[in-house]
């Protein structure tokens, strides 16, 4: 009978919330009166009435997560011990040392350490194993987990025990933590003598500030041209978007405006300030991850016939979300309206709203795509993304360098090289050479590296099929002059996607010895998407020509297919493998 008491009074915490929110809606209509009803009835009948003891908070968080994941899945209920993740997403700073971790195989691993923090000066490499933490093992602890006995408020002390390649003992450290800013302009320079080149990783606070501090060193420099590089930039802050754009625009141009359900919270964005250059010929880069933020620049110096749009097309994501606060200090990140820019259009490229009997959501169908024209009458399409006015194909990688990746070798062989080679090349000039790849493969050798080809996969299955339909037997011969052609033991795709894989040895190996900096110099004289932008701003009449209406061709590239690549970058195929975590 205690028992039966003490889930009783149980169950009235979470329902007095409940109740609270039932009564503090203005209005309500019959159904969401009968669901609130059928919904506290329930919660309070299974808290009482189940033969085990029920976690009240558990039981109701489980419920805002299933009701969350019916949305879109932009919408996140924070809990007061989450909200540390949402201040990092907006402001791109915490309490730590400076580094990124990766999983290993039983410890956790140092994947890059930021130039200037407490873990660089303290002389931690990418590569070390953390196996201690303030003198308790690190061993067998998830990734989040490590981070978070990593992070903490800024002075404090850490210390950390490590084990590093080709060193017999342990290594220790001990430093004070810091506050870490994750800079939104990680690189900036010049490509050659007339263009200079930004980097924009993020939307944070004060972004702007940073990309105009960039400008200025670049006009330095005598810049005579601009690329703003907003690959892979999940987005961010929306204001932070309209002061980017505000940069090379004139004060009192509408950027962005928002529709919602709550028509009073409807809101137009227009530049706040006077510009900072509104005649620097400017490319802006993009691809299929640049989302939100990312294309509310694009978009709207794309609609304004400002910049020339370079890359793939954007990921499409048209959706604002804004922070309700939540008793005991949780909160609640929803979906609150779309975002269009200045052409009228909308980039959101799925209706979450209109699923399939099956729950599937589809992109906007093409009859629902409408046009819309720049400032030049130039015609664009909403319902996907931003196109880009010159389409930019990235190079995929093959299965074999995504195997490669996603098992470490990578960056394993980059470990061993860092303390076998004491210094390489100025990162624009690196390269490996022929011994280093011979080197390459051996250490694959070693180590017992395991890779199939697709081929060999397929190859598998059809036997197993013929050997179902009895085809096998009277065909073996055939079956075995084919494994052999394959020599899936050999090293003979290794050949094949020799360039692609010594690329990314290439950039692995660049990033340990000259960080992040050093990995942005590698890669800009690697880039084909870079070579593509110094074409078209080397070239004033193709710029004008293509921001202008003049060139019926190059409009109608912006109408939108819906393509599908059946290929995935090696970086997306890994992401599971390879998550990393800011500590």
């Amino acid at each position: 009978m205690a028992i039966f008491k003490s889930k009783k009074h149980l169950v009235w915490i979470p329902i007095a919330a409940l109740l609270i929110v039932f009564f503090s809606f203005k209005s309500i209509d019959f159904k969401t009166s009968k669901s609130l009803d059928i919904f506290f009835s329930f919660f309070r009948e299974l808290s009482i009435f189940y033969v085990d003891d029920i976690d009240p908070e558990k039981l109701i968080y489980t419920g805002i997560d299933a009701m969350l994941k019916s949305l879109d899945p932009y919408n996140d209920f924070i809990p007061e011990e989450n909200k540390e993740t949402l201040e990092f997403q907006t402001t791109g700073e915490y309490g730590g040392m400076g580094a990124l971790i990766r999983h290993g195989v039983e410890f956790a691993v140092i994947a890059e350490v930021y130039e200037g923090s407490p873990a660089h000066k303290a002389g931690l490499m990418a590569g070390d194993e953390i196996r201690r933490i303030d003198g308790i093992t690190t061993k067998g602890l998830t990734v989040d987990k490590v981070s978070n006995k990593l992070k903490g408020a800024s002075n404090t002390m850490l210390s950390l025990v490590v084990k590093r390649y080709g060193v017999k003992d342990s290594l220790e450290f001990n430093f004070n933590r810091e506050k870490i800013h994750i800079p939104s302009v990680p690189y900036y320079g010049m490509v050659n003598d007339d263009l200079g080149y930004i980097r924009l990783s993020n939307f944070t606070v004060n972004c702007e500030s940073e990309v105009k501090d960039a400008l200025k060193n670049l006009k330095k420099q005598k810049a005579k041209g601009l690329i703003l590089d907003l690959r892979s930039n999940p987005g961010g802050l929306l204001y932070e978007a309209v002061k980017v754009v505000n940069l090379f625009v004139e004060k009192n141009q509408l950027v962005v405006y928002t529709k919602g359900q709550i028509k009073e919270f409807d809101q137009e964005y227009n530049t706040p300030s006077k510009p900072f250059d509104t005649e620097i010929p400017l490319v802006v880069i993009v691809d299929r991850i640049s989302a939100s933020a990312s294309e509310i620049v694009a978009g709207a110096l794309q609609d304004l016939d400002r910049a020339v749009i370079i890359g793939e097309r954007t990921f499409g994501k048209g959706l604002v979300q804004a922070t309700r606060p939540l008793p005991h200090n949780a909160l609640l990140k929803i979906t609150t309206a779309k975002y269009y820019i200045p052409s009228g259009r909308c980039i959101q490229a799925v209706d979450f709203a209109k699923r399939d009997e099956e729950g599937r959501i589809h992109s906007i169908p093409d009859s629902l795509i409408n046009e819309f024209k720049t400032e030049s009458g130039r015609l664009m399409y909403d319902g996907g993304g931003i196109t880009p006015d010159i389409e930019q194909t990235v190079t995929f990688y093959s299965r074999l360098s995504a195997s490669l990746y996603a098992q470490n070798m990578l960056f394993n062989y980059a470990t061993k090289f860092r303390h076998t080679h004491s210094g390489i090349a100025p990162a624009a000039m690196f390269e490996l050479t022929e011994n280093d790849f011979v080197d390459f493969l051996s250490y694959l050798d070693s180590v017992g590296f395991e890779y199939e080809s697709q081929t060999s996969e397929l190859l598998k299955e059809l036997k197993k099929t013929a050997t179902r339909e009895n085809y096998y037997t009277s065909n073996q011969s055939l079956f075995d002059s084919l494994e052999m052609a394959i020599d899936k033991k050999g090293y003979t795709e290794f050949e094949l996607y020799k360039e692609e894989i010594v690329k990314l040895i290439e950039e692995e190996i660049v990033g340990r010895y000259y960080l992040q900096k050093g990995k942005a110099k590698y890669n800009l004289n690697k880039d084909e998407v870079i070579e593509k932008c110094i074409e078209v701003l080397s070239s004033p009449s193709l710029t004008n020509q293509i921001l202008s209406n003049s060139n019926e061709k190059l409009t109608h590239n912006n109408k939108i297919t819906k393509t599908v690549s059946k290929y995935v970058d090696c970086r997306l195929i890994a992401k599971k493998e390879l998550t990393k975590t800011p500590c």
